[in-house]
């Protein structure tokens, strides 16, 4: 998806500014955590994803991704997989990460942390004004009416960097026991294990897998 925001002469360039797609809008609305949220919600709601309870999968199908982030997420799951584990995976794949490089390299974000500048800031409005693009996009899954989705993604928290890696570990780990049968995950939606954080840890590397319908509403 494409959207049409105002062009405007760069400092950096000297050219005009392209447009923004829709994960370079997200990124500049909530960073990588953002960009991996909008992704789960989008091929979600395009059905090439199905969230249940805390897990997630790909569905095979005849549609194919749209964008290289997108890509990334579906190529990673070709089994179930617990929702953390992928998002985490996700906002540091070589993907995002360079969603990031591209916008430091139009000024749009700093070059250490990725903090939106002043001239990210005023795109971001321009994309929100513009209102081609979804609202969680802006505003992240919170947004989203009741249901599976919503109720899968709740428990997705941004994770301090210096946890990162002990979390991606433990999900790993967890996943593992998972499919050699010494795990649990009843599926029911019930969302109870993201608020009482036993699986907060995950953090995992990519893995999800074929068909799975979505629970009911909240």
């Amino acid at each position: 998806m494409r959207i049409g925001l105002r062009r405007r002469r760069t400092g950096r360039t000297g050219g005009e500014a392209r447009d923004l797609d829709l994960y370079e809008v997200a990124y500049l609305a909530g960073g990588a955590h953002r960009v991996a949220d909008s992704a789960v919600v989008t091929l979600a709601e395009r059905g090439l994803l199905t969230v249940r309870g805390s897990r997630v999968r790909a569905v095979d199908g005849e549609q194919r991704p749209a964008h290289p982030v997108e890509d990334a997420l579906l190529a990673s799951c070709r089994r179930s997989r617990r929702v953390v584990a992928v998002h985490s995976a996700l906002q540091r794949s070589p993907e995002v990460e360079e969603i990031g490089r591209r916008l430091a390299a139009q000024g749009l974000v700093t070059g250490s942390r990725r903090r939106s500048t002043r001239a990210g800031r005023r795109r971001l409005r321009a994309a929100q004004e513009n209102g081609s693009l979804p609202a969680y996009v802006f505003e992240g899954p919170a947004v989203l009416p009741r249901g599976p989705v919503r109720r899968g993604m709740a428990g997705v928290q941004p994770i301090p960097s210096g946890l990162g890696r002990a979390l991606i570990r433990m999900g790993k780990a967890l996943d593992n026991d998972y499919d050699h049968g010494t795990g649990s995950d009843s599926g029911s939606g019930s969302g109870s294990d993201w608020a009482s954080g036993s699986d907060s840890g995950s953090g995992g590397g990519f893995g999800c897998g074929g068909g799975g319908g979505g629970g009911g509403g909240d």
